[in-house]
């Protein structure tokens, strides 16, 4: 439902947010209702993670991200 009165919805299907100071890069992913978390960067000495939603918003599965993440390359600093 939307906040104001003659507002409307919009899906977004992707989104990234990177974070300076922290070096981490938040990158939401949707398709089809599906919501995937991929949370990457150097502070991750571990690995970097990834989060599935299911279409109701509860998570679904989490790990390791399994391969490399990669900034995508159309992606400009602002």
């Amino acid at each position: 439902m939307p906040l104001k009165p003659n507002g409307a919805l919009c899906r977004v299907r992707e989104q990234i947010i990177e974070d300076a100071p922290s070096g981490l890069v938040l990158q939401f992913e949707c398709e089809d209702g599906r919501l995937r978390l991929v949370i990457a960067g150097k502070a991750m000495a571990i690995g970097n993670r990834e989060i599935l939603f299911d279409q109701e918003g509860r998570e679904a599965a989490a790990g390791t991200l399994v391969g490399e993440f990669r900034r995508p390359n159309w992606l400009k600093k602002v």
